[in-house]
Formats: structure tokens, sequence, C-alpha cells
């Protein structure tokens, strides 16, 4: 794989010396981007989730399941969780509560002995146990697959009815997560903090067919490329369209050491970088959750 890799690498231009780093680079890419008119805005966004999805052609939902309950239950189960540690518990869980009725029906001391390793698993019982209720009252035991019936359900907000009826029933939704939220107000599609205005604002800039995708793509892009506290700025695919390029290093070394990921080495080479500057730790590392 790395042969062609490098291969790859060959065609890529290479810069001749290190690019400024800190502040002044950060600056000078905010400016360019200063009095960006809204069909400008539009415009550079749609190309960004175009590279995006080159960029992460792996993206998916990282929760296991197999019906849109499971995937209720997954998502209530991720909160404050890791979706790693979510799929390790999962399986025990679907295994005894297979209907809402099973849910319902749980005697709450065994479903929080089972829910305990995803932490928080006192309120988790509690609101799966409301849910399976409510599906037995309101919806014939059947998880419903429209937005206005799911917030209305025990243990589901907008951001986990968003991620209930992109993967479970191929309805477009933005999930507004910690990645997105941090991601989208960097790349200057959005100022804001609310995720519900957040998802109506970047709702208005990409085409509804593309919902779904993007928010894994964007998530996919948070865990493993741009980070909270330093992102891998001089490794990332979108660093010539994004006006907070500088955040993090802009050389390639340091920023190569900070891919993370089973793809770490391969986005290098997506972003012109030498994929032997990543370390073999990167690619083998946990992502964030």
């Amino acid at each position: 794989m790395l042969s062609g890799v490098r291969r790859t690498l060959a065609r890529v231009s290479r810069p001749v010396a290190a690019a400024p780093a800190g502040p002044a680079v950060l600056v000078r890419s905010a400016k360019r981007f200063a009095g960006e008119t809204p069909i400008g805005l539009k415009r550079r966004a749609r190309k960004m989730a175009k590279v995006l999805a080159e960029t992460h052609p792996d993206a998916h939902c990282e929760l296991d399941f197999s019906t849109p309950l499971e995937l209720a239950v997954a998502t209530i189960l991720s909160a404050q969780c890791t979706d790693k540690k979510v799929n390790e518990v999962t399986p025990t869980v679907f295994r005894r509560y297979v209907t809402a009725a099973d849910y319902a029906a749980a005697d709450r001391a065994q479903l929080e002995e089972i829910l305990r390793p995803t932490g928080f698993f006192r309120a988790k019982t509690d609101s799966l146990i409301k849910l399976g209720q409510a599906l037995l009252e309101r919806h014939e035991g059947v998880l419903p697959g429209t937005l206005e019936q799911l917030v209305a359900l025990p243990g589901i907000g907008r951001k986990t009815a968003n991620v209930i009826l992109g993967n479970a029933f191929d309805v477009p939704g933005i999930t507004v997560d910690t990645h997105f939220r941090r991601l989208v107000n960097r790349f200057g599609w959005v100022t804001e903090e609310d995720p519900v205005k957040i998802e109506f604002l970047v709702a208005a800039l990409i085409e509804k067919r593309d919902w779904t995708m993007l928010s894994h793509r964007i998530i996919f892009h948070g865990r493993r490329v741009c980070h909270a506290r330093k992102p891998a700025c001089g490794a990332c695919t979108l660093k010539t369209m994004c006006p907070s390029y500088g955040t993090g290093p802009t050389e390639a070394a340091p920023a190569a050491k900070l891919l993370k990921g089973p793809r770490a080495r391969e986005l290098a080479v997506q972003a012109g970088v030498d994929p032997d500057l990543v370390p073999t730790a990167a690619i083998v590392t946990p992502e964030a959750p």
C-alpha cells in the first residue's frame, strides 16, 4: 500500500521551506475570508464538503445496530461515552432486550449493571425503560420515523433524532455533536454555539441529500485531523479553504504527528505530506470520542 502512497506523493508539490507558524498565519487566514458574501460562503462550504467526501470515504455511523430501536438505544448510551465502549456493551443489551416491551419491563438493577461501563448508567437505564414504555403507549411499540415524534420520546433530543433518521430511516439529518460544532465554527460556516441554530445554518449551505454523510465526514475529520486542542493544520486537505488555518502547526512534520486513525498515512498523502512522517502509534491510537 505504501508504495502506491509514495507514488502519489511524488506527484504532490512540496514546499521549499516550512510555512510560518502561529498567530501570524492564523490572522492571514482569517483575513482571506473577511467580507465573504453569502453566496461565496455557500460555494466554499460546498467545495469543502466535496473535499471532505474525498478525504474520508470510510466515514459512517460508528455505532453498531441492526434496527432503528437498536440505533436509538446505542445513541442514548453514547452520551459521554465513546462509540467503541458502546459497541462493547450493546451486544449484551440487544440480546436481552429486543422489543420496546422488553425495555419497558426491564429489571432496573439488572439493566443498570449491564450499562455501568458506559457511565451515567442510572440515568441511561431510566431513559431506556421510559422509552420502551412511551413506545408502547404512543406508537404500538414501534420507533417512529419523524423528527417531531422522535424528540417527544424520553431520552431522545434533536441530535439523537437526527442520528436515527439519517442512519436508520434514510431521512437526511444534520448531527451537531461537539466535533461538528467545533469544526463548522473553525471553517467559518457559522459563528454560533447553539446546536439547533448551527443545524439550520449549515442546512442552508449544504444540499439536503448530503446532510447525513456530511455529519459523518465532519465528525471523522474532527476525530482524525482537526482536534480540539491542536489541529493538524499542515496535514489537512482543507487548509487552503479554512479561515482557521494556523490554529495548529502548519509545518508538515509536527502536523503529520497529530493525524489519527487507521488511515492516518493516507490522510497525509491526500494533504501532500510524506506518510513516513506519521508515527505508527498514530494509526493504532484510539481516536478522540
